[in-house]
């Protein structure tokens, strides 16, 4: 019997493989439907709700509880500094699994606060394809002025040294296995201020967020003379591009920054491979883009008879959802065993489709019309 589970496992991924490049044809597109869609006229009533959902149960919680987890993260880094054990290590790593979930759910929010400032690239400077951040990284610690363990003092300096992919590299990268030997290392203060220096730019985008008469009212109230959205319809389409652009992000900035159906792969590219975190940041992600379109109501927008046209949206995300998890954290091992690379080529086909769904069929179905492509900048 051990014989047959052991095929079963190996025929998994090949049928689940199948199951995704036959997604596609499962799932019923647009022009299949019937005549298309006649939209419903996007009142008032219609878009306030949506953008207020939107804003008051996605965007502000998921920054909250990303600040929440960022100074959990900064705590447990300074005390493992002050005091290094096996226990205070292992709390550092689940913080830091926890920190980069809850930044994955809310970072496909690229849009407002957090593009002011370069707060998106303070937090996660990623891709880092020419190497910049590693480099300037490992000089820093080569270095060891004690100026760059000045929390404070960070915001001013390069955006590669301040970010989780400087924190990622202080804690798991080349001589990391140090910072048990000895307490308060240089290599370890620098790792606590950086995760102090997250936190604190989490508080500015809560901030932000939260207040009454910024950004917040700007998205819940479009109209004639909103310096942000002086349409119903632009505001939708704002909504509606945080998750075409969010699915291309997964696909084309997660997933093939290292990894192509028949290239060469490049495990050492992905974002938090380091940690074994590249499946929970991107699995976050693809949570996220659920949260938003299910919890905003974006589904109400389109007429009763075509109500397919969203569920095939949600069940491809389910679908990604499921899957992703699955992957080896381990991603030298994801890329190279023929299990593994089935599933990640699972997420490449139905991420695509998902772009599609959502960019071509959603966005015909509220009204955006014929041909919209955000790819296109229309």
């Amino acid at each position: 019997m051990p014989g047959r589970a052991e095929g079963g496992r190996r025929r998994l991924p090949t049928l689940l493989l199948a199951a995704g490049l036959m997604l596609s044809a499962a799932l019923p597109a647009l022009a299949q439907e019937g005549e298309a869609p006649v939209p419903p006229a996007l009142t008032d009533e219609n878009v306030v709700g949506i953008m207020t959902r939107a804003v008051d149960e996605v965007i502000r919680p998921g920054y909250r509880h990303f600040q929440t987890s960022a100074g959990t993260l900064a705590e447990a880094t300074a005390a493992f500094c002050k005091a290094p054990s096996e226990g205070g290590r292992k709390t550092v790593d689940d913080a830091f699994r926890q920190a980069v979930a809850d930044w994955g759910r809310i970072e496909i929010v690229r849009i407002g606060p957090v593009i002011d400032d370069n707060r998106f690239e303070r937090i996660l400077f990623y891709p880092d394809r020419k190497s910049t951040g590693l480099k300037q990284v490992q000089a820093l610690l080569q270095k060891a002025d004690e100026a760059d363990t000045d929390a404070a003092a960070m915001a001013g300096k390069s955006v590669a040294i301040q970010g989780f992919g400087a924190l990622e590299f202080a804690l798991y990268g080349t001589g990391a296995e140090t910072l048990l030997a000895t307490p308060d290392s240089f290599r370890c203060r620098y790792a606590a201020a950086v995760a102090r220096h997250i936190e604190t730019t989490a508080g500015q985008l809560a901030a932000a967020w939260d207040a009454p008469d910024g950004v917040q009212r700007d998205w819940k109230h479009p109209g004639p003379q909103n310096p942000v959205f002086r349409t119903g319809k632009e505001a939708i389409t704002a909504l509606l591009g945080i998750l075409v652009h969010g699915a291309e992000a997964v696909r084309d900035q997660r997933i093939e920054t290292f990894y192509r159906n028949g290239g060469t792969a490049r495990p050492k590219s992905a974002v938090f491979w380091r940690s074994g975190n590249t499946w929970t940041s991107i699995n976050a992600n693809i949570e996220g883009l659920q949260t938003l379109f299910d919890a905003s109501g974006m589904a109400d927008l389109i007429d009763p008879n075509f109500v397919s046209i969203a569920g095939n949206v949600d069940f491809v995300l389910k679908a990604l959802r499921r899957v992703a998890p699955t992957i080896d954290p381990d991603i030298e091992k994801a890329v190279s065993a023929p299990d593994e690379q089935q599933k990640i080529a699972f997420l490449l086909v139905n991420t695509r489709d998902l772009i599609l769904r959502l960019n071509t069929e959603y966005g015909g179905a509220i009204g955006l019309g014929a041909g919209f492509s955000f790819a296109d900048g229309d």
